[in-house]
């Protein structure tokens, strides 16, 4: 780590431990054909099976017209003639890399460049260990031209490749934890495929990449170096080994996901829903990102919370200058002990759990420092127990505030689980949770409610599912209660409720990750 502090902290621990045994070599070869192994085929005599889940249609048939119903089979029933599940243990092919020189990286952009079809990328970072999200390893593999391991740390960027990928579409599992850290250095889709969305639109019961892969083509992946610190250098074999594994069979993936998409009646929502991703703009950074500090929701003293965000400001600090991983610096549980006990001395600061520990009292008089700041502090610069929202109220408080909008909010929810059930897609991939409460808050002064969520981000295919539903839940309990019926006259209607929900910040939010339901 470069730099130096003026006092000792913990430094970043290696629990990356002993890698499980590599091939001799030094090399991921011992190539091992896996198309044979394909979901729906069996080895032995190739004869296909149409073990896929689908929409009831039979093999190869698409669905048109009317799509009321996606009865989802699950195809995590044991079925007689289902075909075993094969390991894969090893890539198919040689492995290229990983690669640290630019003339390699150059000699890749010349072989991508080259039409091809479809190219697996996939990222592995360092998420708990380094400070920040930013790419330790990218894997790229296109079937014509093979696998290949870049590592993009010596080469401080990879946008020689930028252009050479702009004519595929890229394939990934949950693109958006992946695509910040690769836009970092270069590259980014204009084309997208996202496995795991994929999932679930078609109602998978598991998204995973694993169970996805086992349950479409009939191979079982090995895991276990996901969350490893990929900063380790040099990479052990064995994470080589498994990071070529996670971009293997995804374009196999992809066809398979497709295909059932197709016959389901929702390939189309899908593409949608991969343009809304590419076209998202960069997330926009925290309003006070020290209020994330996990376990401060209990704290109300303003004094504590000025002592939490010093603390937090200078464990960020340290935590950036040496490339650590916050939390290893200090925990949050630790900031908000102190927070709370407002030591004054080194024993009684060192009296504090975490804080008795060898580093840390070694970095006391840097604690100490930050919480006098909070402790010195004026009260008019005291920080706020809670931050104005631009949203609605939490839910639960929407029986009180206006029982008419919470009629139109159970209402909506009744009708929302349904249309989850039918169209077998997860109530938060219909339309975004927090579009839901603001349009059933304060509904469009223009009535206007496709234009509505439109603005909010929603895509053609939401929209015509779920304004229907919306526009009946609007008329449920109109007039009830106190007010308008329409959110008109509360605080929120104007974006100025102290109690608004602290997450509905994002306006554009598209609703395509798991969350809570509206």
């Amino acid at each position: 780590m470069s730099g130096s502090a003026d006092v000792e902290v913990a430094d970043p621990d290696d629990p990356s431990g002993t890698p499980r045994n590599a091939p001799d070599g030094g090399e991921v070869l011992d190539a091992r054909p896996i198309a044979d192994h394909r979901h729906g085929t069996n080895p032995a005599d190739g004869a296909a099976t149409d073990a896929i889940p689908g929409n009831g249609t039979a093999p190869g048939d698409v669905a048109t017209g009317d799509i009321a119903t996606c009865d989802i089979v699950p195809d995590d029933t044991a079925t007689d003639g289902a075909p075993e599940v094969v390991p894969l243990l090893e890539p198919a092919g040689p492995v290229a890399g990983p690669i640290s020189d630019r003339s390699e990286l150059l000699h890749w952009a010349d072989l991508l460049s080259s039409a091809g079809g479809p190219v697996a990328i996939d990222a592995e970072r360092a998420s708990g260990f380094r400070y920040g999200s930013r790419a330790y390893l990218v894997q790229l593999r296109r079937p014509d031209v093979g696998t290949v391991l870049i590592d993009p740390i010596p080469l401080g960027d990879l946008s020689e490749l930028d252009a050479p990928l702009a004519a595929s579409e890229w394939v990934l599992h949950a693109a958006n934890q992946d695509l910040p850290c690769l836009a970092d250095i270069g590259i980014r889709p204009r084309r997208l495929f996202d496995t795991e969305l994929a999932g679930r639109l078609a109602g998978l019961p598991r998204v995973g990449l694993g169970p996805l892969v086992e349950q479409m083509l009939g191979l079982h992946l090995r895991k276990g170096h996901g969350a490893a610190d990929w900063s380790t250098r040099p990479l052990p074999q064995d994470w080589l080994t498994y990071a070529a594994l996670d971009v293997e069979v995804l374009v196999e993936l992809r066809d398979a996901m497709e295909d059932l998409l197709r016959r389901q009646g929702k390939l189309d929502w899908a593409r949608q829903e991969f343009d809304a991703i590419i076209a998202a703009p960069p997330a926009v950074p925290r309003v006070d990102p020290w209020r994330r500090t996990s376990g401060m929701h209990r704290i109300t003293d303003r004094r504590a919370l000025a002592i939490i965000r010093e603390l937090w400001i200078t464990r960020d600090a340290l935590a950036r200058r040496r490339d650590v991983a916050p939390h290893r610096i200090l925990p949050d549980s630790a900031i908000v002990a102190a927070s709370v006990a407002k030591p004054t001395t080194t024993a009684a600061l060192t009296a504090l759990p975490v804080f008795s520990g060898r580093m840390q009292r070694r970095s006391a008089a840097v604690w100490l420092a930050a919480i006098a700041r909070g402790l010195g502090l004026p009260a008019e610069e005291l920080p706020a127990v809670r931050l104005p929202g631009d949203g609605p109220p939490a839910p639960a408080k929407w029986a009180s505030r206006d029982p008419a909008a919470a009629a139109r909010l159970q209402a909506a929810r009744t009708a929302l689980a349904d249309l989850s059930e039918r169209m077998a897609v997860p109530v938060e991939n219909l339309l975004s949770p927090d579009t839901v409460r603001r349009v059933l808050w304060s509904p469009p002064a223009t009535g206007d409610l496709p234009r509505a969520l439109a603005e909010r981000g929603a895509r053609p295919w939401q929209i015509e599912l779920t304004a229907p539903l919306l526009a009946a839940a609007l008329d449920v309990g109109t007039g009830a209660g106190t007010g308008t019926g329409t959110g008109a006259g509360h605080p929120a209607a104007t974006g100025a409720d102290p109690d608004a929900d602290g997450a509905a910040g994002a306006g554009t939010d598209n609703g395509t990750t798991a969350g809570a339901g509206a």
